[in-house]
């Protein structure tokens, strides 16, 4: 008992000393800044404007059982169309007056003033054909005209010059002076870079058909003739030049058909001087149409033919040019000066499936110029004066109603 008396005495002695004496005097600090309960209380009593509740994912938003999902339309792509307007003049016809009067003092021959008048009308086509009547074989091997026909290889250059891509060489004159002549002017055609079908050097290139592409089309080229004046080719030498012969003809086109968009085939064919097509002219224009040519190119009447849409077996339509005249020759009459450049709009169509569709059949009709079997120039026709046509009368419209017997809707370029 004693023991727990001191012990409360101690205690109190010493509360009571600590409240009325300190050893050292009170140093007065700055209150030191409650950062930590700050912040704590901010942390506590700071509410963000607006929280976001993250549910557990049981919880959270599912999208409905049943969603209607828009149609996208398949896209379909635009079908991809190309054209070309491929263009045919008439024969090519090198008389003896037209050479000498191309002669120049050296010994060479100029014929481009001659085409100069129609060479913008040329150059309008992206492809010209023309039909070359005699061959270019050269002076080397003596020059002739009518009726056994080697014209100076200078023809070739002027056609070039004037906008012609590709010649036809089968006709009734190709065997007329004989297979150098024949291989002179090939290979002359050759060097200026211009096809040339019809007639071949060798049986290896009779086989490859002659085809050109132009926007995005491929054309292949064909060309046939009746008959040579009665000269037979050289013997196993057929290959010099192509006749008519059905067969053959069906043959080639299926090949034509397999590597090219479009097949066009020249004809040497029909009367001369006849100014419609024959009834032989109409039914081989038929077959070719049933074969599936889809441009035929006629010459050797040596005047104007109408041309006329043949429809074909297979329900395509074939545009058949029976005659396109004389483009240049020395003949004499009115009518057989008088020739022309035809031209039609080949439209490729590339779809689901291939189409190809023969649009504005045109014309430009062409007038051979001379004076006492000089000066001669090509000119269209209706730029041909009275004075220049001293053995006959021609007009525009007589020629521009005989050439829409059949077409009605044909176009006269320069014209319309």
């Amino acid at each position: 008992m004693q023991r727990k008396r001191v012990v409360v005495i101690a205690f109190l002695l010493t509360v009571t000393t600590g409240c009325f004496y300190r050893a050292n005097p009170p140093v007065h600090k700055e209150a030191e800044p409650q950062v930590k309960d700050e912040l704590l209380d901010v942390k506590q009593n700071t509410k963000p404007e607006a929280t976001r509740e993250i549910k557990p994912v049981a919880e959270r938003d599912q999208p409905p059982t049943s969603v209607t999902v828009p149609t996208i339309p398949p896209i379909v792509s635009e079908p991809k169309v190309s054209k070309v307007t491929l263009g045919a003049i008439g024969d090519v016809l090198i008389h003896i007056e037209i050479y000498q009067d191309a002669k120049q003092k050296d010994g060479t021959y100029n014929f481009f003033k001659m085409f100069e008048d129609v060479q913008s009308y040329l150059r309008m086509p992206d492809i010209l054909v023309a039909n070359q009547e005699t061959m270019i074989g050269g002076k080397e091997l003596r020059l002739s005209g009518y009726p056994s026909f080697n014209s100076p290889q200078e023809v070739g250059d002027a056609l070039k010059a004037a906008g012609v891509d590709l010649v036809t060489v089968a006709n009734n004159h190709t065997l007329d002076r004989g297979e150098k002549v024949i291989q002179s002017a090939l290979s002359y055609w050759d060097r200026l870079g211009i096809p040339y079908t019809g007639s071949f050097k060798s049986k290896e290139d009779q086989k490859y058909i002659r085809t050109m592409v132009k926007n995005n089309i491929t054309f292949s080229f064909l060309s046939y003739a009746y008959g040579t004046n009665g000269i037979p080719h050289p013997k196993g030498k057929a290959y010099l030049v192509n006749r008519i012969d059905t067969v053959q003809i069906a043959q080639e086109v299926a090949q034509a058909k397999r590597v090219s968009d479009v097949v066009v085939v020249a004809m040497h064919w029909g009367t001369e001087y006849e100014t419609l097509p024959n009834e032989s002219q109409m039914a081989l224009a038929q077959k070719l149409a049933d074969y599936g040519v889809h441009i035929v190119i006629g010459n050797h009447p040596h005047v104007l033919q109408p041309p006329a849409w043949v429809s074909g077996s297979n329900g395509h339509k074939t545009l058949v040019l029976y005659s396109l005249g004389n483009f240049i020759s020395a003949q004499g009459g009115v009518a057989k000066r008088v020739g022309g450049m035809a031209t039609i709009d080949v439209i490729k169509t590339m779809g689901k499936e291939k189409t190809i569709t023969l649009k504005q059949p045109s014309f430009l009709p062409t007038f051979t110029s001379y004076q006492n079997m000089t000066q001669f120039k090509v000119l269209p026709l209706k730029q041909a004066v009275p004075v220049q046509i001293r053995n006959g009368t021609i007009q525009f419209d007589p020629v521009k109603q005989h050439m829409r017997t059949y077409i009605h809707e044909l176009r006269f370029i320069g014209t319309e």
